[in-house]
């Protein structure tokens, strides 16, 4: 998948080469109610997992801001409540292991059957505050695996991510470095003591993000045996992964027309258009006669460029160059254009804006930037999140992967990109008030007639 981020929302599948396959939802807040029978430890951990159990199912915005602020600031009440509204919440069935920063439990989701293995890492005992939340649903018929690193398995994890970067990452330089940071680091016995899979993974992305500050990049462990790397998505996979597509409406969670016919449409990811291209087509009819549109960005993560290039293809009338995606391992960069066709009417003349926060990343930053470089948008709201590498995932053995940036976007009109920088707002404001300024920016366009 490109463009891709820990974002708050359903599962996502993690997939990468023909069928590197990870479940993963890094940093998700979810939680529940009832909590069945099982006990939380009253350590530092189980109480900042309590909290976030509590504030996700009570469906309460207040609460889960409350929680967020206190808990984990870097989150957003918004995305809790989307997830919420996806899961219906979860029951507690298990805690599987505990320590005073580090507590492993089973979650299933209320509105289906899924399961879910979840690990809460906090950054210290005192403030609570996490470090790091993962869930992984867990495979029909798949063994949950007790994994206790030696020495020999962090050789070969270290090996193995160091290897991968050298090969593919998208700066050969900083990929040097970073495999020097690393040795460094295990020569000053800095990953002696670790023997926890979710623990060395976190802090070797950690690590390497030390050096390259790129979002993109991240070390990942499963606890359930991962699939070998050139293993193909059979029928069953291939349909249940268009299923939970479908399930989450690809991710589409607004359509309307706001007073002064002014088109809104709110989206959280940039799926794939072989599936989620009616919805597109869809969404982007019901809007076809109104006189400005709002797209909100402030959640949306990224995902795959030809849908960026999709939905652009709605704002213009004639071929546009939207964005390149240069390969480093391949030499070759690959042109992302408008569609020479779109179902339905344009809105080629139309007044666009676009929400953003510090939240939207990647491949929803490419949709925002290539509009603000063609100046074909206003853009509202925050300062994006700043990630302009694709990724793609390795294999390093049966419980470890790494996702690797292996290209960067070229902007066909400014050479350059928004990593690490992020992209500008044309309008500054924060981001809960950026939807009530774009109203008021359109309104006001519409009504000077310009």
């Amino acid at each position: 998948m490109l463009f891709t981020q820990n974002r708050p929302r359903r599962w996502l599948q993690f997939r990468a080469r023909p069928r590197l396959k990870v479940l993963l939802c890094v940093s998700l807040l979810v939680a529940v109610t009832a909590l069945a029978q099982t006990s939380i430890p009253d350590t530092p951990a189980g109480r900042t997992l309590r909290a976030w159990l509590d504030a996700f199912n009570s469906g309460d915005r207040v609460k889960m801001e409350s929680y967020a602020k206190k808990y984990d600031p870097d989150k957003s009440a918004e995305s809790m409540m989307g997830f919420h509204d996806q899961t219906g919440g979860f029951d507690l069935l298990a805690i599987e292991a505990s320590e005073p920063t580090l507590i492993k439990f089973r979650l299933k989701e209320k509105a289906g059957s899924t399961v879910a293995i979840g690990s809460m890492q906090l950054k210290d005992a005192q403030s609570g505050t996490v470090e790091s939340l993962n869930l992984r649903p867990i495979p029909a018929g798949a063994v949950v695996e007790s994994v206790k690193l030696d020495a020999a398995e962090k050789q070969r994890v270290l090996d193995g991510v160091t290897k991968n970067l050298k090969e593919s990452y998208v700066y050969p330089d900083l990929a040097q470095k970073m495999d020097d940071a690393l040795r460094s680091n295990q020569k000053a016995g800095d990953y002696d003591a670790i023997t926890d899979g979710e623990v060395f993974a976190n802090r070797l992305t950690k690590d390497l993000r030390a050096v390259s500050h790129d979002k993109h990049l991240g070390v990942n462990f499963s606890p359930v045996k991962l699939p070998p790397e050139d293993n193909k998505p059979n029928a069953d996979e291939q349909a249940e992964f268009r299923k939970e597509m479908e399930r989450s409406n690809c991710e589409f969670q607004k359509v309307e027309v706001l007073p002064r016919n002014i088109g809104y449409l709110k989206f959280n990811a940039f799926a794939d258009p072989s599936i989620c291209g009616p919805t597109v087509v869809a969404a982007m009819n019901f809007l076809a006669y109104v006189d400005a549109i709002i797209f909100d960005l402030r959640q949306n993560g990224g995902g795959d460029p030809k849908m960026v290039a999709m939905v652009s293809s709605y704002l213009f009338d004639k071929p546009t160059h939207l964005n390149d995606l240069y390969n480093r391992k391949e030499d070759f960069a690959q042109q992302y254009w408008t569609l020479p066709y779109v179902p339905g009417t344009t809105l080629a003349q139309k007044p666009v804006y676009v929400l953003t926060s510090k939240r939207t990343f990647s491949g929803a930053e490419e949709f925002t930037y290539n509009l603000k470089s063609l100046k074909r948008a206003t853009i509202v709201g925050e300062t994006t999140g700043g990630g302009a590498h694709p990724v793609s995932g390795h294999r390093i053995d049966d419980h470890f992967m790494i996702g690797v940036p292996f290209a960067r976007a070229v902007n066909p009109i400014t050479k350059t990109n928004w990593e690490g920088t992020g992209v500008e707002p044309d309008v500054k404001v924060d981001a809960t008030d950026a939807l009530q300024k774009a109203e008021e920016l359109a309104a006001a366009k519409l009504s000077s007639g310009k």
